[in-house]
């Protein structure tokens, strides 16, 4: 049991031949550009689904209406 838990730990380590890519300090300036460029993003994901709950709200709408007028 140890020592599987001890040989899952060593495997998961990076080999050596594998580099990580240096890391690369951002000024405020790109990390703001960077979180509103997420965010837009994200917007535009929630519009879309807005936009296909309306048309599925509208489709009830009319059926309802269609069901009050008979």
């Amino acid at each position: 049991m140890v020592a599987d838990k001890k040989q899952e730990a060593s495997s998961a380590k990076p080999s050596d031949g594998a580099k990580r890519k240096s890391w690369v300090k951002k000024t405020p300036v790109e990390i703001i550009l960077e979180q509103v460029k997420k965010q837009e993003e994200k917007v535009a994901e929630i519009r879309k689904e807005l936009a296909k709950e309306e048309a599925a709200l509208q489709k009830m709408q009319k059926a309802t209406d269609a069901l009050k007028a008979s």
